[in-house]
């Protein structure tokens, strides 16, 4: 039986990942809801392609272009926040896939669990800054929360068969980002540019931005406290320049 698929943020790098695997296995999955922040063009043609019942573009100023560029489809148009909360509790979507990027994330997790939906979670915002509130509504409601992105997938992955033997600690990679090895005196005219090239991966502007500052790290820290039932003093940072 297909898994539908309500995916937030379709536009991004996770999004489109998400998309192909979509296309790759059609048999497995279909898409119901798609959204996006601004990005209006490749929401349509998204849409189009995946046969979508609904889209919703957050940004409401771009609203009109988004309901012009699918007039003559019967694709429904939504625009704001409030529609993300709306799309992720319809009786047409088993699974959302949240590749939203920061806080705004949270209200569609919390949503989503509460209406009983499977949660593929690749917004770390949304552990960072509720991390309590989704773990209590996810015990509450008895629903699958699942780590898709990066390390905390891989982590998830492994603990696959072992209930019941429990974590010792978990070890986090970090490449150290663009900026690792430079002295005090090299940092300072470091550009915006600079910090954009990240040595092992291509990525969306603001996490590679973290990425360079490490403080994509310390979010992963406090999104692994939550997923995993750990303590702080349980996770490792160790910096691997091969990630």
């Amino acid at each position: 039986m297909k898994q539908r698929i309500a995916l937030l943020g379709s536009t991004g790098s996770i999004g489109i990942q998400t998309l192909d695997i979509v296309r790759e296995n059609p048999g497995l999955f279909e898409i119901t809801t798609l959204t996006a922040h601004r990005n209006w063009e490749r929401l349509a043609r998204q849409a189009v392609e995946f046969d979508a019942d609904s889209v919703v573009i957050a940004d409401e100023r771009q609203y009109d272009a988004l309901r012009q560029a699918l007039d003559g489809t019967s694709i429904k148009v939504y625009a704001g926040e409030e529609a993300l909360r709306q799309v992720v509790q319809s009786g047409q979507v088993d699974v959302v896939v949240n590749a939203l990027v920061g806080y705004v994330g949270l209200m569609p997790t919390i949503a989503a669990v509460e209406a009983g939906k499977k949660v593929a979670l690749a917004n770390k915002e949304s552990l960072v800054t509720g991390g309590h509130l989704v773990t209590d509504a996810v015990k509450k409601h008895g629903v699958h929360l699942l780590p898709v992105d990066s390390e905390h997938s891989a982590i998830f992955q492994s603990l696959q068969g072992e209930n019941g033997n429990r974590i010792a600690k978990i070890l986090l990679t970090a490449s150290g980002g663009p900026f690792r090895g430079w002295t005090r005196e090299q940092m300072k005219n470091v550009q915006v540019e600079d910090a954009l090239k990240h040595p092992n991966w291509s990525m969306g502007r603001k996490i590679t931005i973290d990425s360079a500052t490490l403080v994509n790290k310390g979010l992963e820290m406090m999104e692994a406290r939550w997923l995993f039932g750990v303590e702080p003093k349980d996770i490792q940072i160790v910096v691997q320049p091969k990630s």
